[in-house]
């Protein structure tokens, strides 16, 4: 158990740790040689040059003007400084939005802190239930600030039965405000921001085979018949994963190939040789550059190869594709509609943004989705299971007390002091931290086997499943294995019907090991991501080695993204920490509000001069937020419940129902209220900007034109870059067919010579 000394200890090393590294930041994003490691994002826009360009030699590498390292604090108000509407034009909504959680938690959090120090801590210490107990538990000092220090069957419990109804209103009356602020944000934006592909284009999938025509026709007859005066034209998606394996194939050896000649125009004298056996640690010595080129030029014949492949053979071509219209009306009521009687094929969905497609998915065929997706959750299932082992572990280590009392052996060992300090304030955060580091690469992977066709949905899935995650093991897998731990000498002693007891006091108790993680991930763990130590470094050995142009020093920037998939769900385990420890244990709120404020300030900095989003989702991830923090509202209540129960709080029972029942009420309105928003695309809205627009902009096929190409067929090493453009040719005026028939389809077809132009199309149907 973690004492008042313990956690100083650990709060003077992530203190320390966090001013160490803002100092080596200030110190080094004023260095020339570093610069476009810390303001990538103006290199990206073009709106800052390279220092390294002008000067004397000295002053190209370190910086010296010694009056600005005495201003190596500038950056954090400078963070503060561009206002919300120029930060949305700078970095899009994505990300103005994304800060905007940080907010929501210093909005809820400050005023419940300020409520519960003033009134919950007091009723809290001015008890000594603990010193006097009966159960004979482990506890420090701390824990005398929490709700375990209330005798059962207290009246006192009414306070934190009031003080739990206050900050139910106050978190919802802030969410509610939040929700219809963000909706209108993104309703202003898709209204005013430049046309993109997405609004004219709907991915349609699930196209059904056809003996007579092919994808492309059956698309292109489909959408001149359900929509002749909004159809524009369209673009099959080709399977071309192997294609595009290949030429990522040939930049890794390209990249080989630049290295092994810089080193050659280092040194002339000698030629680079390297072994052809694993890991170039045996085998026969070549020539490195001879090897290289000859290996390039092997790809090239092979991506050249497969991309007539592609071309040439009808099974690389999918039975799906992207579909633009004339109008964003268009676009928007096909997308919201079913095309079909039946309801399994012609699936219409908005497409993502071009930035947003990922590409690989689209090649798995739609029956397969549901098959994957069952396996995953099986996976996903047996993942968390076995993940209790590393969180039990953590435990141990957070619990030294209630370990001595059952293996007093272990005592002389960890009873030193500093020790001691260290491993219990310390070393499980830390520890839980390292167990949490391959967590999200591992969910991203699950995501992409699922078969979700964009960045953003993989990484809103991979989100929900890192949560789910840190919900059942971190918070609820922490406090069942630590109050197993902390309370193992009663567990065994003691009778069965009193070990529900001595859960419901120890859950309080956890909230130390709870600040102890905050303190390493949220306090250092923060500061340390804005030093970017990992980016730096690769820079520098990709500059040194690889660069050659300032086109090739441009590709070695590494900017990097929010990380919306391992973001996100960190700080709604804060939320749901904060929430659940507002009333039993307030002591965790002023360490929850620290990370959400340097957090807010770094991550400003980082999106501002850093960060590179690779999407824009219009802010489509904000229902996903919003009923996270009810659902952890949710369970603080139900804890509630249960915790007040096992004090014998009978009375309170029925005005505690109450709570989640309104709760749960008042997700179901901002659902119905606000969630249309982020899910449709209103009807007016989509007319409102087509009539604004029509009389400004023009060429809407040549914008759309090359929109969802693949990108190994955009290219610049591709000759053939206009292989995938043959849909885009003149818009047909006549409806193609070529089945013989007309028993499903009574247009005649351009190919068979028989034409009927729309108006006659129209006349045919009107006859009996």
């Amino acid at each position: 158990m973690a004492t008042i000394s313990d956690i100083g200890v650990a709060a003077a090393i992530n203190i320390l740790t966090a001013f160490a590294f803002f100092f080596a930041f200030a110190f080094l994003r004023i260095q020339p040689v570093n610069d476009r490691v810390y303001f990538p994002k103006w290199y990206l826009k073009g709106l800052r040059s390279s220092p390294l360009a002008n000067g004397a030699f000295v002053s190209k590498f370190v910086n010296l003007d010694f009056r600005s390292y005495a201003r190596f604090l500038n950056w954090m108000p400078a963070a503060l400084q561009m206002p919300e509407p120029e930060l949305i034009d700078h970095a899009g909504l994505d990300s103005a939005v994304y800060l905007r959680i940080y907010l929501l938690g210093l909005k809820i959090f400050v005023p419940i802190a300020f409520l519960a120090f003033t009134i919950t801590v007091p009723v809290n210490w001015t008890n000594n239930t603990l010193e006097h107990s009966s159960l004979n538990l482990t506890y420090s000092d701390i824990d005398k600030l929490s709700i375990s220090n209330i005798p059962t069957r207290s009246h006192r419990f009414w306070t934190h039965l009031v003080i739990a109804y206050a900050f139910t209103f106050w978190t919802c009356y802030v969410l509610k405000r939040e929700y219809e602020i963000v909706a209108a944000m993104r309703l202003h934006f898709l209204a005013s921001e430049q046309r993109r592909p997405d609004q004219f284009t709907v991915l349609v999938r699930n196209v059904p085979p056809d003996p007579d025509e092919s994808v492309s026709e059956l698309v292109e007859h489909l959408f001149l018949v359900n929509h002749p005066d909004h159809y524009l034209s369209h673009q099959v998606v080709y399977n071309a994963n192997k294609l595009s394996e290949l030429v990522n194939e040939k930049k890794k050896i390209q990249n080989w190939l630049d290295f092994y000649q810089n080193k050659y125009e280092r040194n002339p004298s000698r030629r680079p040789s390297l072994k052809t056996g694993f890991l170039g640690l045996w085998g026969n010595s070549v020539d490195a550059i001879d090897f290289y080129t000859s290996k390039i030029e092997r790809l090239s014949r092979d991506i050249s190869a497969e991309r007539e492949k592609v071309t040439n053979n009808p099974k690389s071509i999918m039975p799906a594709a992207f579909v633009s219209f004339k109008t964003r009306w268009g676009a928007a009521v096909c997308a919201q509609t079913q095309q079909s009687r039946n309801p399994t094929i012609w699936l219409t969905e908005w497409a993502p943004e071009p930035r947003d497609v990922y590409w690989e998915n689209l090649a798995i065929p739609f029956v397969f989705l549901t098959i994957r997706r069952l396996i995953v959750v099986v996976a996903f299932f047996f993942l968390t299971f076995f993940f209790m082992i590393p969180i039990t572990f953590v435990q141990s280590l957070a619990n030294i007390e209630g370990i001595e009392k059952a293996l007093p052996f272990l005592k002389p060992i960890i009873e030193v002091k500093v020790i001691e300090s260290f491993i219990q304030g310390f070393l499980p955060g830390i520890a839980l931290k390292i167990f949490l580091l391959f967590l999200p690469t591992i969910l991203m992977i699950m995501s992409k086997f699922e078969g979700f066709i964009s960045i953003s949905a993989l990484e809103r899935r991979s989100a929900s499943r890192y949560y789910f995650f840190l919900f059942i093991n971190v918070f609820l897998g922490s406090i069942i294995a630590g109050t197993a731990f902390q309370q193992l000498n009663n567990f065994i002693h003691q009778s069965t019907n009193q070990i529900p007891k001595t859960i419901g006091v120890s859950i309080p108790m956890k909230a130390t090991f709870f600040i102890t993680y905050i303190m390493v991930d949220g306090w250092a763990g923060v500061a340390g991501e804005i030093l970017r130590l990992k980016p730096l470094v690769i820079y520098h050995l990709k500059n040194f080695f690889l660069v050659k142009t300032e086109k090739d020093r441009e590709e070695a920037m590494d900017p990097g993204t929010i990380g919306f998939n391992t973001g996100e769900p960190q700080i709604q385990l804060y939320f749901l920490l904060g929430l659940v420890y507002a009333v039993v244990s307030p002591i965790l709120l002023p360490f929850i509000i620290v990370f959400f404020g340097l957090a807010y300030v770094v991550y400003r900095h980082q999106i501002i001069n850093v960060y590179n989003q690779e999407y824009e989702s219009a802010a489509a991830f904000w229902p996903d937020v919003h009923v996270r923090i009810i659902a952890a509202l949710i369970v603080s209540q139900l804890l509630l419940m249960g915790l007040l129960s096992t004090k014998e709080a009978a009375q309170s029972t029925p005005l505690l129902i109450t709570l989640p029942v309104l709760t749960i009420w008042f997700h179901r309105f901002c659902k119905g209220r606000y969630e249309p928003a982020f899910v449709t695309y209103p009807l007016q809205e989509a007319m409102m900007k087509d009539t604004l627009e029509r009389a400004r902009e023009s060429n809407l096929k040549g914008f759309l034109q090359n929109a969802y190409i693949h990108p190994v067929f955009r290219r610049a090493d591709d000759s053939d870059s206009d292989i995938a453009m043959v849909e885009w040719e003149q818009e047909p005026d006549l409806i193609a067919t070529k089945r013989t028939s007309r028993s499903c389809t009574p247009l005649p077809s351009k190919h068979n010579g028989s034409t009927l132009s729309l108006p006659q199309v129209k006349e045919e149907r009107s006859k009996p």
